[in-house]
């Protein structure tokens, strides 16, 4: 059983690194297989939904493995938010050599009309990182309305410094976009 749960995951993980390489398009069974050294009949043991199945649950997973990690550093206030997301992103851009981006992201923005299905998954997801920012700017005594709003500029401010550090190969527009969103929350948490 253990050999069948490894290949799986393996399979899955696979999916997750093309889908930060190559966006949504870029996540096909021969890419999988090829990147899992998994043989060809895996597929359609661990997955017998194909293409979709493994979009699906390979975006779920990505999905739940950076909101827990936001939700970890959510303990330690909305400073404490800031620095696990850049400390994530600062070590997946300078692993894979800034070829990697947001596999979120990439279902958001790159999925092709047989990945619609995958879109409200995506809104779940951003939903759930978007509430545990909210609640962590909130509970520093910020007005909920802006806590809503401040949520939402970080988020889209850390995943639009992702794809420029990747275009610049340099950490250097995340670092400066944290260090601003550090600046504001504090502004915001005095008044």
């Amino acid at each position: 059983m253990g050999a069948r749960t490894n290949t799986r995951q393996k399979m899955l993980g696979s999916a997750i690194e093309l889908l930060r390489e190559r966006g949504a398009a870029g996540v096909t069974v021969d890419a999988v297989l090829a990147r899992s050294s998994a043989p060809r009949g895996s597929v359609y043991h661990h997955f017998p939904g194909g293409r979709a199945q493994i979009m699906t649950e390979s975006l779920t997973l990505a999905g739940d493995t950076i909101s827990a990690l936001i939700a970890e550093a959510a303990k330690r206030g909305a400073a404490g938010v800031l620095a696990g997301i850049a400390e994530f992103w600062t070590a997946i851009l300078l692993t894979s050599d800034f070829e990697a981006g947001c596999p979120v992201v990439s279902v958001a923005v790159g999925g092709s009309p047989e990945d619609r299905h995958l879109q409200p998954e995506v809104a779940n997801i951003l939903l759930r990182w978007h509430e545990t920012l909210t609640a962590a700017i909130t509970a520093e005594g910020v007005a909920p309305a802006r806590a809503e709003r401040l949520a939402t500029m970080a988020i889209a401010s850390v995943e639009g410094a992702v794809i420029l550090c990747r275009v610049n190969r340099s950490t250097t527009p995340l670092d400066e976009v944290v260090e601003e969103l550090r600046i504001l929350l504090g502004t915001a948490v005095q008044t």
